[in-house]
């Protein structure tokens, strides 16, 4: 069973009128993907499928029908492929292919007010039709990998992300595989939540570890006494319940314990839910500057509980809506957690080694970052961002309004010189400039900017 759809196809399954067509060709836009429809690209050289099926009968569509899709999983670049509703009447088929499937629920009355009166052979007597829902129902259920009913849904599933309100009390079933667990926890999530999640794990459960709360957690000491208490072998996995500061040394941990061993990240925090937990970026920080120590270790799930942010206090909330404001700045609409996450999801899934796109979600961050180096690691995340936001707006030439409006956000003290030296290794510098990402009318894009004026623009944050 695949996990997600990093570097292998994405497969649409469902039934007529599921809107696999719809919105594989809105998914593929959104993750830089190639879209093929199966049933397009076998009308294209054979003619209408109602004439196929009509002078050469079912059975022969489904061979014609098997091996145009075989012939379009094994291309090389990675696409979302919708495929025909009925090809999961061919036996083993679907689990031939390098993909990773999604299928698109729909229940029965909507998929006939869709289908009714279309071209479509299978969808003109509403009787056999409805036999053939009942028929196909169980082999989706079967062949999927995961279930989505919207555009947001199927990006969120491709990336491995679990939404669901509750889904504390399925982490047992959630954690892919059937080995052994280590539940990570900073001491405060531990006290809450542990005992619920150490349930649901159940048998599976075979050691708890506590870490300290926020940034303390991404200390080399840290991580290092983690490692020693660690018992898993390869089959095993770490559960990361926390923040963003503890997914993330969770996280580390697990990409180098043993050379990497597969991990969950449960984020507790808004931050986590929107950002930090999501796109397998782990790190610690050391003197020198936050996050210049890390792995990319894409987690095995990310389960996204809302539930949990019924308990965060009203200061953990504003780091969280710094982050959330940063999204909505970059897709250009407001968003909720659900959408949050499915637009991180979409860029880590098309760039997962942050070699393009992806460094858009590093909006404000190049200061943010300086920002804690230079107050001791001393300052929240969200409160660094908030200002970093404001930053990065200025030099775009944007007005800060949304920012300043959203998150009051006030100078910190820091240390000027230990921030700014930090800011030089958190991106490379090219000559006498810096790199940036930036907010355009079309998006966000990354550019150089003199280094004095970003000196500048970083002194202004500092009181």
């Amino acid at each position: 069973m695949a996990l997600n759809a990093l570097d292998r196809h994405l497969a649409l399954i469902g039934f007529m009128g599921a809107g696999k067509t719809t919105l594989g060709g809105v998914v593929a836009q959104r993750l830089c993907r190639p879209f093929r429809d199966v049933d397009d690209e076998i009308e294209r050289e054979h003619g209408p499928i109602r004439d196929l099926f009509a002078e050469q009968g079912e059975a022969a569509f489904r061979t014609i029908e098997a091996d145009f899709l075989r012939d379009v999983c094994a291309r090389r670049e990675a696409g979302v492929v919708a495929v025909g509703g009925g090809a999961v009447e061919t036996p083993g088929l679907l689990g031939e292919l390098d993909a990773f499937v999604v299928l698109l629920d729909v229940d029965v009355e909507t998929a006939w007010e869709r289908a009714r009166g279309s071209s479509r052979p299978l969808a003109r007597d509403e009787v056999e039709f409805r036999r053939r829902y009942e028929m196909r129902r169980p082999l989706y259920v079967e062949a999927a990998d995961a279930t989505a009913s919207d555009e947001d849904g199927v990006v969120l599933a491709a990336a491995g992300i679990h939404h669901e309100l509750g889904a504390l009390e399925r982490l047992g079933e959630l954690v892919p595989g059937d080995g052994p667990v280590a539940l990570v926890a900073d001491s405060t999530v531990m006290g809450i939540y542990g005992p619920r999640a150490q349930e649901a794990l159940g048998d599976r459960l075979s050691s708890t570890h506590d870490l300290p709360p926020g940034e303390a957690a991404k200390q080399i000491d840290v991580v290092e006494r983690l490692w020693s208490e660690l018992r898993l072998d390869r089959g095993g996995t770490v559960v990361a319940l926390g923040g963003g500061a503890l997914t993330d040394a969770a996280g580390f941990a697990a990409a180098t314990y043993l050379r990497g061993v597969p991990w969950v990240s449960v984020p507790t925090t808004l931050v986590g839910q929107v950002d930090a937990g999501i796109g397998g970026k782990t790190a610690i920080d050391i003197p020198q500057g936050k996050n210049l120590v890390g792995a990319f270790h894409w987690p095995a799930r990310v389960v996204i509980d809302e539930a949990f942010l019924a308990t965060l206090p009203e200061r953990e909330r504003r780091q969280g809506r710094a982050e959330l404001l940063k999204t909505e700045l970059l897709a250009g609409c407001d968003l909720d957690v659900r959408g949050a996450a499915a637009y991180k999801a979409g860029l880590c899934v098309r760039d997962p080694h942050d070699r393009g796109p992806r460094q858009w979600l590093n909006l404000g961050h190049t200061f943010a970052h300086a920002l804690e180096a230079g107050a001791g690691f001393d300052l929240p995340h969200g409160e660094a961002v908030a200002l970093g936001l404001l930053a990065a707006l200025r030099l775009s030439g944007h007005d800060t309004a949304p920012v300043v409006d959203a998150l009051d956000p006030r100078p910190v003290r820091a240390d000027r010189d230990r921030a700014w030296a930090a800011l030089q290794r958190d991106k490379k510098r090219s000559g006498a400039e810096i790199n940036l990402v930036l907010l355009g009318d079309d998006g966000p894009f990354v550019a150089p900017r003199p280094a004095d004026e970003v000196r500048a623009e970083l002194d202004r944050l500092i009181r």
